[in-house]
């Protein structure tokens, strides 16, 4: 019996990513191919500056593509209408909230708004669908804090959360643990690994966290000066992938263990 291949939720084809002015062509990045499953949660790692949030804000279309192509469910994203984009795309920033004069309930209300009507009024499944992401995110008892009361990893959780009430295929997070001590790290992570495989949505982050995301993460997109690499944790490190990611001098790749430690 021949196994059914995963629904790809989003691919790149031979997609460039930079800056452009009527001048100057930067280029960041080229020659990306890149697939993502659903349930899969996938870590984007790389060293400072490399380019992680241009190519999350070329996936999201927050930015345009120098070249090449991204689509999420078979459709090329150009083709989305904001209000579409927003139904099966949703995206967690490490930018300050507006007001944090919100109520927890009211932010992860806001993840709801392509689907209410004009006024914004939320319907009984609506009620729901908050109440169950309050629940999944093990933050009930904050229902009805205000956000400016919340420590940092409390309002992790409700951005993610928000993002959860959005009910989109693909959820993609830009840094979600900075800030963050060890512990609450590894929980954010771990969090995220729990909702990918209970709900069954794409979950795509980037992170400096990557001993944590070799344990946790079903695939691994790695960007390097010269490439962008895409596969499982143990066929990367199989690879040899991670041993070039940063200078030698300091810091090195122990295969074995699957993580890094600093050079004696």
């Amino acid at each position: 019996m021949t196994k059914n291949k995963p629904h790809i939720v989003l691919k790149t084809q031979d997609l460039t990513i930079g800056y452009a002015s009527k001048k100057v062509k930067t280029v960041i990045a080229s020659n990306i191919n890149i697939e993502l499953h659903k349930g899969e949660l996938v870590g984007l790692i790389g060293a400072n500056g490399i380019g992680k949030s241009t190519l999350l804000r070329t996936l999201t279309n927050v930015q345009h593509k120098l070249d090449g192509n991204v689509s999420i469910n078979n459709l090329p994203i150009e083709n989305y209408s904001n209000i579409n984009l927003a139904k099966v795309l949703s995206l967690v920033l490490t930018e300050s909230l507006g007001s944090k004069n919100l109520t927890v309930f009211e932010l992860i209300a806001l993840g709801r708004q392509p689907y209410t009507n004009w006024v914004g009024n939320l319907t009984v499944d609506d009620f729901k669908i908050i109440n169950q992401c309050l629940l999944q995110t093990n933050i009930e008892e904050l229902k009805h804090k205000k956000c400016y009361e919340l420590s940092d990893g409390q309002l992790q959780k409700v951005m993610i959360a928000r993002a959860l009430a959005q009910d989109t295929d693909l959820i993609i997070l830009d840094e979600p643990t900075t800030h963050l001590d060890m512990y609450h790290k590894a929980y954010i992570l771990k969090l995220l690994q729990k909702l990918a495989k209970e709900t069954n949505k794409t979950i795509l982050f980037s992170s400096h966290e990557i001993d944590l995301a070799i344990q946790l993460c079903d695939t691994l997109i790695v960007m390097t000066k010269d490439t962008v690499t895409i596969d499982q944790p143990c066929n990367l490190i199989e690879k040899g992938v991670f041993n070039d990611l940063f200078p030698k001098d300091l810091i090195v790749f122990d295969n074995k263990m699957g993580s890094f430690r600093v050079k004696k």
